[in-house]
């Protein structure tokens, strides 16, 4: 007899790791029994974001899938707005969305989950990148 798995799947940038990406990916793989991860591309952070990454996509995929409670890691599609066909290529039971993620999912057979913020104030990618410049500028000088 075969066990029903439950996948989860959440999306993401996860440029640099920090303690409230794992808090999110910690968070989303309490919801079922696999949690597949999509990291997007750098050429799709530029358009998200308005900026490169700092890591490059594979690089960030790599990280990703070295977490234990990460079943697997994967590249999004390239081509923007293919959440319909990550969706129906991973058939997820849960889909989890961070405190600030606007991505739409739109209804179907899935959950959908917000998962709270982290201390945000602390551990959001922005102002880590910020502390990371101000660091860098007194070394220089």
């Amino acid at each position: 007899m075969s066990k029903n798995y439950s996948t989860v799947l959440a999306f993401g940038t996860y440029d640099l790791l920090h303690p409230g990406h794992e808090f999110f990916l910690k968070a989303a793989s309490s919801y079922g029994d696999r949690l597949v991860v999509i990291i997007a591309r750098d050429e799709n952070v530029e358009k998200i974001k308005g900026r490169q990454p700092r890591q490059l996509e594979e690089e960030r995929r790599v990280v990703i899938a070295a977490l234990p409670y990460v079943a697997e890691a994967r590249l999004g599609y390239k081509e923007w707005g293919k959440h319909l066909e990550v969706l129906a290529d991973i058939k997820p039971q849960v889909v989890c969305l961070g405190y600030d993620q606007r991505a739409t999912i739109p209804d179907g057979p899935w959950q959908i989950v917000r998962i709270d913020s982290f201390q945000p104030d602390r551990y959001k990618s922005s102002i880590i990148r910020s502390q990371q410049a101000g660091l860098a500028n007194l070394e220089g000088s």
